[in-house]
Order: structure tokens, then C-alpha cells, then sequence
């Protein structure tokens, strides 16, 4: 699966990006069909707490994507509840594939 990292107004340090990258792959453990994942990291107002965002999109076949945004005071935390919540988003999925 290709991974694609946006970090707006700011540059990602390599841990970060390494982190990210993890975290997303891991997805094809609970569902193959991944085409291709978009993470895109955000700071919002540099001065308010919890304030890092990671918005995850997914492209999956026929259903087009899946789509999480989370909001926490460290990118790694808002990551890992993003991918929390894809994860869920494609237990669905998939229980719905399987019902047709």
C-alpha cells in the first residue's frame, strides 16, 4: 500500500514520518483490499493545547474511501486514534461485504 504524508505548515521530522507510516500499514492486517492511504497533519493554533490534527483517508475498491479525522496534543496520539477508527470504519465494511 502507498502511504502519502502532507504536513501543512510545518516539515514532519523523520520519526514522525516513520511513525506514520507504521501505524498505517498496519491497516493491511485487518483488511487487504487498501489501495493507497493519504495522511495529511495539521497544527491548529500553535498556542491552544490539543491542537495536533491527523486526518486519514483510505482508498478501498468499489466503495471509494474511508475517512477519519482526530484531534490530540501529539501527532502520534491523534495518529493512532485516526487508525483506531479507520479500523473500525473497515470491520464495517467488511461485515457489510459479507452480508451482500
Amino acid at each position: 500500500m502507498e502511504v502519502k504524508i502532507n504536513s501543512v505548515h510545518f516539515n514532519a521530522d523523520q520519526r514522525l514520518v516513520e511513525f506514520v507510516n507504521k501505524k498505517v500499514n498496519k491497516l493491511d492486517t485487518f483488511f487487504e483490499g487498501i489501495i493507497n492511504a493519504e495522511v495529511t497533519l495539521k497544527v491548529l493554533k500553535p498556542e491552544a493545547a490539543n491542537n495536533k490534527i491527523s486526518e486519514l483517508k483510505i482508498s478501498i475498491p468499489t466503495n471509494g474511501y474511508l475517512f477519519a479525522k482526530k484531534q490530540a496534543a501529539t501527532f502520534e496520539e491523534a495518529t493512532d486514534l485516526a487508525v483506531d477508527a479507520i479500523r473500525k470504519q473497515l470491520g464495517k465494511y467488511k461485515e457489510k461485504l459479507k452480508s451482500k
